[in-house]
């Protein structure tokens, strides 16, 4: 099933799997689903998660320890794409992980699962020529990511490789909240739009309700990750999945009132 963006914006939802258990994700994911996600990042915990600020890495330290492992995150996915079957599903990892499942056993997996697409964090566009072979078998999407720094001709490979969505980085460094919307955006926005008609969805530091208004200006979606992380790291089991909910909804409430207005 091709990623659709149901809302406009689109909101893209970062979860790291198996914090602080896999049922509690599992409920988190649902409440996510239910207030306005259009698509939910899956994320493989990993013992060196580098790109990850400290939030992200605190969360996937506590899932390794609780043993969550790939095979539990496809599980998660195959739930809830029967229970919400409309959702976009991205695996979201290191390449690590895939490696020590294996390419294939991976891909076949994630189809059987129900996964749409898969981002690895760490694996550039010049590289990737066997992992998009083996995503294209098993009809999975490759979705890559573009970062301010990246010159023309990268991007352009990105975007003849993605498929899905791209998800352009807003800002150079680790994930993690910030106090406004990377300026470098919109021109990586801009530069990205010549070579692709792909929906491009804008992450890192996306953290509130007026970042998504300015998100929605020029790019097609917001991806919200940190903040939703140390959100659950905040409320605890039992509270998250509610708090959740209602913050992502407070994320759709500006948009959705500019709209009914226009």
């Amino acid at each position: 099933m091709a990623i659709q963006f149901h809302h406009q914006p689109g909101l893209v939802v970062y979860l790291t799997i198996g914090d602080p258990d896999i049922e509690t994700s599992r409920k988190i994911a649902l409440a996510a689903i239910d207030a306005g996600a259009d698509v939910l990042e899956l994320g493989v915990p990993f013992s060196d998660p580098l790109a990850d600020g400290p939030v992200i890495q605190r969360a996937s330290e506590r899932a390794v320890r609780n043993g969550t492992r790939m095979e539990d995150v496809l599980a998660l996915a195959g739930s809830l794409r029967k229970q919400r079957p409309s959702i976009g599903l991205v695996i979201f990892s290191y390449l690590n992980p895939i490696l020590r499942m294996g390419l294939e056993s991976f891909a076949a997996a994630a189809e059987k699962s129900g996964v749409d697409a898969v981002l690895v964090t760490d694996l550039i566009a010049e590289e990737s020529e066997e992992y998009c072979a083996a995503l294209k078998k098993h009809h999975l999407q490759p979705i890559f990511l573009a970062a301010p720094t990246s010159p023309d001709s990268r991007l352009e490979r990105i975007a003849e490789l993605s498929e899905g969505f791209i998800y352009a980085i807003s800002r150079v460094g680790i994930t993690g909240t910030q106090q406004q919307v990377a300026g470098d955006a919109r021109e990586l926005v801009t530069r990205l739009r010549r070579y692709t008609k792909l929906p491009i969805a804008l992450g890192f530091g996306i953290s509130n309700a007026s970042h998504v208004a300015v998100v929605a200006e020029y790019a097609d979606a917001a991806v919200v990750g940190s903040a939703i992380v140390a959100l659950i790291e905040q409320s605890g089991a039992d509270q998250a999945p509610a708090a959740v909910g209602k913050f992502i909804a407070e994320l759709r409430a500006p948009v959705a009132s500019e709209s009914s207005v226009s």
